[in-house]
């Protein structure tokens, strides 16, 4: 009977464990996007890197990934194959955030192979818009223009893609 309890105390222990961790971690975690909008998305607007303009307008009507990130960000780097993967399937808007010329954040696309629309953002000025203090930042706005998810961080693929379509379908 004492190994019994033993055991349970145990696993009772581990459970607590776990649960300060996700509690902690989901605390960190709202604390780092306290500032990141809600609501209806901002104006987005900038050129693409062969000088086209984008605008977030032109996706209304549609759900649309806004990820902003950064050449120099290592966790962006891990998320690229993930965003380029998603910008076939759905429409995906990205913002290079102090990344340098349209010169740089071209070799860098090319370099990696990337295709997906990027809209330069050399001051930051539109990452404030959108309240990002840190990079990788990524926001799904429904077709109506209202943001429905953000996130700041590392995302996997499937959990934007499961955002997207939930942003499409509810």
């Amino acid at each position: 009977m004492n190994s019994t309890h033993g055991k349970r105390r145990r696993w009772l222990v581990w459970g607590l464990e776990i649960l300060f961790f996700v509690v902690l971690f989901l605390v960190i975690k709202a604390w780092v996007q306290r500032d990141m909008i809600s609501g209806e998305a901002p104006a987005l607007a900038g050129l693409d890197l062969t000088g086209e303009p984008v605008t977030l307008a032109d996706y209304r009507g549609q759900a649309v990934l806004v990820h902003f990130w950064a050449t120099w960000c290592r966790i962006c780097r891990m998320e690229q194959g993930s965003i380029e993967s998603l910008s076939r399937d759905w429409p995906v808007i990205t913002v290079a955030t102090q990344s340098g010329t349209a010169a740089e954040v071209a070799a860098h696309m090319a370099a990696n192979d990337l295709t997906h629309t990027v809209i330069l953002d050399p001051d930051g000025a539109l990452a404030s818009r959108y309240g990002v203090r840190g990079v990788p930042s990524s926001f799904v706005v429904d077709a109506n223009g209202e943001i429905r998810f953000r996130e700041t961080g590392f995302t996997t693929g499937w959990g934007l893609r499961t955002r997207l379509w939930l942003a499409r379908v509810f």
